[in-house]
C-alpha cells in the first residue's frame, strides 16, 4: 500500500485545516488508517485511528472534539478534519496504515507510512 498525504500547510490559532491521505496499491478497505504526528525533538505521536468499515474510531485526548478522521473506501482515502487549532499541533502529520480487523494505537502496529505533511499553527 502506498500512501500519499496531502493538505498541510500554515494556519492560525483557531483556524482549521483538512488534511487528506490517498492510498493506492492494497486493499484499502481491509486496513486500519491513523494519523500520527510528530514534532521537532519529540516522539512519533498517535493522534486518531478508523477501522476499515468506518464505524469505529479512537481519538488522543490531545485532539479529541477538536479533529475528525473520515475515509472513503470507493475514493480510498482517509481524511482528517483539524478545528481549533493550537500552536501546540504543529508538526509533521503521516498518515498510516494496517492489515487489521482491530483499531491499532501505536506506531509499530502500521506497516505502511505516507511521506508527511507539514501543519504549521501560528499564535
Amino acid at each position: 500500500v502506498q500512501l500519499q498525504a496531502s493538505g498541510g500547510g500554515l494556519v492560525q490559532t483557531g483556524g482549521s485545516l483538512r488534511l487528506s491521505c490517498a492510498a493506492s496499491g492494497g486493499t484499502f478497505s481491509t486496513h486500519v488508517m491513523a494519523w500520527f504526528r510528530q514534532a521537532p525533538g519529540k516522539e512519533r505521536e498517535f493522534i486518531t485511528a478508523i477501522s476499515w468499515s468506518g464505524i469505529s474510531t479512537y481519538y488522543a485526548d490531545s485532539v479529541k472534539g477538536r479533529f475528525i478522521i473520515s475515509r472513503d473506501n470507493a475514493k480510498t482515502t482517509v481524511s482528517l478534519q483539524m478545528n481549533s487549532l493550537k500552536p501546540e499541533d504543529t508538526a509533521v502529520y503521516y498518515c498510516a496504515a494496517a492489515p487489521s480487523e482491530y483499531l491499532r494505537l501505536g506506531a509499530s502496529d502500521y506497516d505502511y507510512w505516507g511521506q508527511g505533511t507539514q501543519v504549521t499553527v501560528s499564535s
